[in-house]
């Protein structure tokens, strides 16, 4: 063999090598985004996990509104990139603990049966006015000291919450997209979607609960999202009891 030859010889296996190890590189990579993407929803591959919708998009035959539907489509394409799998179940319907499968709950606990109990479970902090008649303070959030309230279209507000039950450390996660109108449930969900990654690198396997504002709706739909902040803190700290007044129009979570 000349040394033509040889170099030859010798540069196709370095570039075999390298391409290798370059695969390998990458394949380590993918697989570590990959389980940490799995860890931070905890969907581990072929596991299941649940959607929960609430009244309107949860009739007879489970016919599902159109905002509803953008935020069920963002959540199934997160789990299907996790490989595992999704039930779609109406909120009424969803009578089982948590802690056993993800959970993704959608809607405002007015029309989510599910999303109530999770807030008088997990977030005492938190009071939603579901009062059926007009006001200034329909639909409005009040977390601790702060009231925020809903302008349709214009500035409208919805938490965003990841939590986990107990101690056990194999516990799926519950994810809340409690939003005032479904606009904002749509806005929370893609959120999550494009920055689960900053997410999870900021709070790991932690609960989090964020309020966040959907800006100008009625132009931008749910693409502007701005982030009032974390209010985990005060969310998870009871109110204290509302006045008795004789009216129903605020859900207390306690």
């Amino acid at each position: 063999m000349n040394d033509d030859l040889r170099n030859i010889v010798l540069g196709l296996i370095a570039a075999g090598i390298s391409a290798v190890l370059g695969w390998l590189a990458r394949t380590y990579l993918w697989r570590r985004k990959l389980r940490r993407k799995q860890a931070f929803f905890g969907l581990p591959d072929n596991s299941e996990s649940l959607l929960v919708v609430n009244r309107e998009a949860g009739g007879p035959e489970l016919t599902v509104m159109r905002h509803d539907v953008f935020a069920l489509l963002e959540l199934a394409a997160l789990i299907k990139d996790c490989h595992a799998h999704a039930q779609v179940v109406a909120h009424d319907a969803a009578q089982q603990g948590f802690g056993e499968r993800t959970e993704f709950c959608v809607g405002g606990p007015a029309s989510n049966r599910r999303m109530a109990a999770h807030l008088a479970s997990l977030l005492p902090g938190i009071r939603v006015n579901v009062d059926a008649e007009p006001g200034p303070d329909r639909g409005a959030f009040q977390i601790g000291s702060e009231r925020y309230r809903l302008e349709p279209g214009k500035d409208e507000y919805v938490l965003l919450a990841r939590l986990t039950a107990g101690e056990r450390r194999e516990a799926r996660p519950v994810f809340l997209f409690c939003g005032q109108r479904a606009i904002t449930n749509a806005a929370a969900a893609r959120y999550l979607a494009r920055n689960h990654e900053r997410l999870s690198r900021k709070y790991g396997g932690n609960s989090f609960v964020l309020l966040l504002k959907v800006v100008n709706s009625q132009a931008y739909g749910p693409d502007v999202v701005e982030v009032v902040g974390d209010v985990t803190r005060a969310a998870q700290e009871p109110l204290p009891a509302p006045p008795a007044n004789g009216k129903r129009s605020t859900h207390r979570a306690s």
